[in-house]
């Protein structure tokens, strides 16, 4: 793992708190998972939409991180593509699209398994200097 993003989720309470894992970054990518509990699940059964994304949002931020300079996100949209359940695993593959200026756009996919559940597109926004 690279030391920006080391020093980003010392600080980062709220991945911590839903079980996301960072498997593995490199400059512009990283890999996130999480497993789904069951306080996670909506009235539906399925994932709470919010829970996929925070796992995608996480990989995300590695990836964009993974430079050194302070980066967020500006925008982002996902699809869902199917559901998941309680006990799920779902891994987040963040890839970088390209960068240009202050800004760069990252492409995610959120797998279980073999299976797609959603497909995240987010712009990031450099903001500051390199994390000390």
């Amino acid at each position: 793992m690279t030391d920006p993003v080391t020093r980003m989720l010392a600080d980062d309470a709220a991945s911590r708190a839903l079980g996301i894992e960072v498997r593995d970054v490199t400059a512009g990518a990283a890999t996130a998972t999480m497993t789904i509990r069951a306080d996670m699940v909506n009235g539906h059964g399925i994932t709470h939409g919010a829970f996929v994304f925070a796992v995608a949002d996480t990989a995300f931020a590695c990836a964009c991180n993974s430079h050194g300079p302070l980066t967020v996100a500006a925008a982002v949209d996902i699809t869902f593509v199917a559901p998941s359940r309680a006990g799920d695993v779902l891994e987040a593959r963040a890839v970088e699209r390209t960068r240009f200026g202050r800004s760069g756009i990252y492409d995610v996919t959120v797998r279980r398994g073999d299976d797609i559940i959603a497909e995240f597109r987010g712009t990031s926004r450099t903001i500051g200097r390199d994390r000390a």
